[in-house]
């Protein structure tokens, strides 16, 4: 048994509190998707995604505390840093978008918006499998599929965001234009930030595979 398959056995609990960060990221997202799908109960739908950002809030100061207390880790301490930064990040920005619409007093949601939303849900997922990967880096298919996969749909995002800013300016007033724009740019940096974490973890894998 080389140290590597040694150590990861002993500092395994990294890897279910990054694999419980991602779920709580993903729990998020399809919140998200609930509120712009069925557009009522704004209010207790936007308190509910604030409480699943401020689990994922505890989730990093779990994993910030725990790295300060521990010296053998399965993989740098760094990446686990940065992984956990780029996860919660993604949360932020799904928590901002949400608190905009409730804020803004939205009267409906843009279908684009919806396929928007369902483009960061599809990610969450895939981050979440990637994520769940990193334990096994014998799993270099998948963890790359995973990576390649969140590429495209950021890229997805982005064409899609494009399209639905310039169909604002057709249907929609000025103060509509601006409160709506801003809500479409914290949903493509959701998938932007997901695309950060996919970087972080095709990292880790390349730097321990």
């Amino acid at each position: 048994m080389g140290f590597k398959e040694w150590i990861i056995p002993q500092s395994k609990h990294f890897f279910d509190m990054l694999e419980q960060q991602a779920d709580i990221v993903l729990e998020g997202s399809e919140a998200l998707l609930d509120m712009v799908k069925n557009f009522n109960n704004v209010a207790q739908k936007r308190d509910k995604i604030k409480d699943i950002e401020h689990k994922g809030d505890e989730m990093v100061h779990t994993i910030a505390e725990a790295l300060t207390k521990t010296f053998v880790l399965p993989i740098d301490q760094e990446d686990i840093s940065k992984l956990t930064s780029r996860l919660d990040d993604i949360l932020d920005y799904v928590e901002a978008a949400s608190h905009r619409m409730w804020s803004y007093e939205i009267k409906s949601i843009p279908p684009d918006m919806i396929k928007l939303t369902e483009v960061i849900v599809t990610s969450s997922k895939e981050v979440n499998h990637a994520v769940k990967d990193l334990k096994n880096f014998k799993k270099k298919n998948e963890i790359l599929k995973h990576c390649i996969e969140i590429n495209r749909l950021e890229n997805t995002g982005d064409d899609i965001t494009h399209v639905a800013v310039a169909e604002l300016f057709k249907k929609y007033d000025a103060v509509d234009i601006i409160k709506l724009k801003e809500i479409y740019e914290y949903l493509e940096e959701a998938t932007d930030k997901c695309e950060d974490a996919a970087d972080v973890i095709k990292d880790v894998f390349m730097k321990n595979s």
